[in-house]
């Protein structure tokens, strides 16, 4: 396992001893200046011969320079320090750093660290390197709602935000987060083992973890880079970071602008890309638009120039080009906010006027204004046309699109698997995504049945259903409903489960599938002090992530018996569900082929990849 650099200690700063007067005369000989010799600590094997034209203040711990370092691809310089002023620094063995313009001050560098070009490197007293700032998600003028700090999660997050007018709850939770940070806090700056910093003009109160590399960034300030065991980070040309902490594997790139934000594990924020005031998590990847007080959980992608990402919630999201969403209220400033389930997408041009809620796996299209919410309704078209929109129950159930989508995401996590601390479960039909299936089949059911069969259309949410599509939306429903059936008979064995917990209702903590029951109980013992640190709060999610597939089957269990009306499952009344779920599994992929059929005769589809995707349908 990779060791962790830590900031030297009283005890461990033994290791260093005076510099020797012939060790003094050789690094005057060599440029090098002190306001007092005396104040500079060396090791037993510290070699003078390697420091040149360097300037010490205050107190300076130097390690030894006995190894090369890799200053670029197949160029290889020896260790030491050239062309540098230092006040109050200690450098960890066999460090290369060079032509930094200003100072580097208040920092403790680890081993093997390569620093050349940098303008200015320091700490101020006080410094909190980002760690505490509290921003506010979703509603841009509200109060803070959520604490940044390195361990924060998906999960932690959107229970901030879940939670945000509970302030019982909240403080209590804000009381671990600020206790946890004090217990880590650091008095300043730390650079950890083989960090790379490069051509890059200013870093100041900034802790940044082994194994990064900063290569032509603008500014680094009041932030944290923490990467883990196994990866670190890593910062590119011209980018701007402002109090924001930068976790394992994310990538801020080419001008890059982020202010007050958490960069969650291996997301990526590039090409001119602005973010304010937004916490990304888990593979996001954000180019060229911009977000402001969003909420961008796991697999939110935004690659386009024109997209705007404002007040709203997203998961396993992405936004076409032009995507742009309004949360003025008019009169009372930018206080409105809205959820995109998890699997929304936009299409290019898409505006959407906050409020607004929008079901799991929707499709929106043109400018909605009506304020909809559509939770009830998942797998749904949102269609703007002139004055009116459109909604089309269930359609996104069976496209190529979906189909293609629910198999990719997993796929595509590049985090790193024994450290990955967003909890995410891939499951596309679940019991919160079908729990709203069960919800929207009654309710067209109702509205068929209070409305009538003769009409030209249903009003439901500010928007139009043609009598068709509700019918198709009745039907879609139920397909979805035996389809999770279906799959969850095919993993198990027939025994009854052996939890209650999971049989009720639901919810999706931004990858997070639990026990809506869970989160509440979990909610008291924060309240009630009963969960007295971060780490437990955090194992307690992990618990519940890994009790899913028992939490599963006790949904899934109950709702057979209500699908089916039966009191028990028996052996022919399994044989009899299992040939109905075989069978909406058949009128599913169907559908899912006569889709892929319909873009092919669109003529710019080859045939090759046609025939690929219908062998894949399984």
């Amino acid at each position: 396992m990779k060791q962790t650099y830590q900031p030297p200690s009283k005890t461990g700063m033994d290791k260093y001893r005076a510099l020797t007067e012939k060790e003094i005369q050789t690094l005057e000989h060599n440029g090098c200046t002190a306001e007092d010799w005396t104040s500079v600590s060396v090791d037993t094997d510290f070699a003078a011969a390697y420091v040149k034209n360097t300037t010490f203040y205050g107190d300076v711990n130097l390690g030894v320079f006995e190894k090369n370092i890799e200053a670029g691809e197949g160029i290889v310089v020896h260790s030491g320090l050239r062309n540098v002023v230092l006040r109050d620094v200690t450098i960890g063995d066999n460090c290369l750093i060079e032509n930094v313009s200003n100072y580097m001050s208040r920092y403790d560098i680890g081993e093997e660290c390569y620093i050349s070009g940098v303008g200015k490197i320091a700490s101020t007293g006080g410094a909190t390197f980002g760690q505490g700032e509290t921003i506010a998600v979703l509603n841009e003028a509200g109060r803070g709602n959520v604490k940044l700090f390195e361990g924060l999660t998906s999960q932690l997050a959107a229970f901030m935000v879940r939670h945000h007018a509970d302030r019982e709850l909240i403080a209590a939770l804000f009381a671990l987060i600020e206790r946890r940070i004090a217990a880590r806090k650091t008095e300043r700056g730390v650079i950890g083992y083989r960090v790379k910093i490069v051509n890059t003009k200013e870093i100041v109160d900034t802790n940044i973890s082994d194994d990064c590399e900063i290569n032509g960034a603008s500014c680094l300030g009041n932030c944290t880079l923490e990467g883990t065991q196994e990866t670190g980070i890593y910062v590119g040309h011209d980018v701007i970071c402002e109090n924001t902490i930068v976790t394992a594997g994310a990538a801020l790139l080419d001008g890059a602008k982020i202010k007050n934000c958490f960069v969650g594990e291996a997301c990526h924020i590039g090409s001119g890309f602005t973010a304010t005031d937004s916490v990304f998590f888990a593979n996001s990847h954000m180019d060229n638009g911009e977000a402001c007080a969003s909420f961008c959980g796991p697999f939110t992608v935004s690659h386009h120039k024109s997209t705007l990402l404002i007040g709203g919630k997203f998961s396993f999201y992405n936004a076409g080009s032009g995507t742009n969403y309004s949360n003025h209220a008019y009169k009372l400033g930018p206080v409105h906010y809205g959820t995109l389930a998890r699997g929304s997408k936009t299409a290019s041009g898409a505006h959407l006027l906050m409020p607004a809620s929008i079901g799991a796996f929707s499709m929106c299209m043109g400018k909605i204004p009506c304020h909809p919410d559509t939770r009830k309704l998942p797998f749904s078209y949102l269609l703007a046309s002139g004055d009116e929109v459109y909604l089309v129950p269930g359609r996104n159930l069976t496209t190529v699109g979906t189909y293609r989508d629910v198999g990719k995401w997993q796929k595509r996590d590049v985090r790193p698997r024994g450290e990955r601390k967003s909890l995410v479960h891939f499951d596309w039909l679940n019991p919160v995504t079908v729990g709203a299936c069960i919800e929207g089949k009654r309710l067209l059911e109702k509205m068929l049945c209070e409305q009538g069969v003769v009409t030209d259309a249903y009003r439901y949410e500010g928007c139009l259903i043609t009598p068709r599509a509700l019918q198709q939306g009745i039907v879609s429903y139920d397909m979805a409903i035996r389809l999770f059936i279906g799959m969850q008979l095919s993993s198990r064995t027939t025994v009854s489960p052996v939890e209650t917990t999971g049989a009720d209702t639901w919810i999706d903590l931004s990858g997070l599938l639990m026990p809506e029951v869970e989160e509440r109980r979990l909610a008291e013992e924060i309240r009630q002090g009963i969960v007295t640190d971060v780490e437990e709060l955090t194992d307690r999610f992990l618990d519940s992530y890994h009790r899913y597939e028992d939490y599963l089957w006790a949904y899934a269990y109950e709702l057979m018996k209500e699908y089916y009306q039966l009191d028990a499952l028996a052996g022919e009344d399994l044989d009899r569900i299992r040939q109905d779920c075989r069978q909406a599994h058949d009128e599913w992929l169907a559908l899912i082929r006569r889709d892929a059929e319909k873009e092919f005769a669109l003529g710019d589809v080859e045939e090759e990849t046609r025939s690929r995707f219908l062998a894949s349908l399984h």
